[in-house]
């Protein structure tokens, strides 16, 4: 009874010791980071913050809006790894994701703000953003359609452990459902 012992817990020190270096391949790298979108991470969520902070266009509640809609977005966000290569200490993961299709939504308010301008102005007639952010965020609450995309994630290996490379903005545009294809 005593080997057994001592063996599972050799089994556990040994397992535990190859977890580090497991989660220090490219795609777990990249999974960890995808996986901290669908769980509303601190970070992902401080940098959604930063993000609607800086749209001057927004009012208050439509950054709450705004906020509200993403957030379901990165939970809904699937992805599926396909490839990874790497070259010495650097590597791209090729990865498939599928995301909420607001780009078709946003272009087709766009459109229509410039054949009915008359739906956005202020009792003055003057064009009034508010008006038409308004409008874009009731487009993006009917969004259902879903859209695939393939990115290519590269990443750099520091100190012996491999790092996401920062996103162009083809990928953050991607990531959220805006990039016009």
């Amino acid at each position: 009874m005593k080997k057994i012992l001592i063996l599972i817990s050799v089994m556990f020190v040994l397992v535990g010791c190859d977890m580090g270096e497991m989660n220090n391949t490219p795609t777990k790298q990249v999974e960890m980071f995808l996986s901290k979108y669908q769980t509303l991470d601190s970070s992902v969520l401080e940098d959604l913050d930063d993000v609607v902070k800086e749209e001057v266009a927004f009012n208050s509640k439509q950054r709450d809006t705004y906020r509200d809609y993403m957030k379901k977005h990165y939970q809904e966000l699937q992805y599926d790894v396909k490839e990874e290569k790497i070259d010495g200490d650097q590597a791209t993961v090729t990865v498939e994701i599928e995301v909420r299709d607001y780009s078709k939504l946003l272009r087709t308010a766009k459109n229509y703000l410039e054949q009915h301008p008359d739906k956005f102005q202020n009792e003055k007639g003057e064009y009034d953003d508010s008006k038409f952010m308004d409008y874009r965020l009731e487009q993006m609450k009917k969004a259902k359609d879903r859209v695939k995309y393939t990115m290519e994630l590269t990443l750099t290996k520091k100190d012996k452990k491999w790092q996401m490379n920062a996103l162009t903005e083809e990928q953050h545009q991607k990531l959220h459902g805006i990039y016009e294809y």
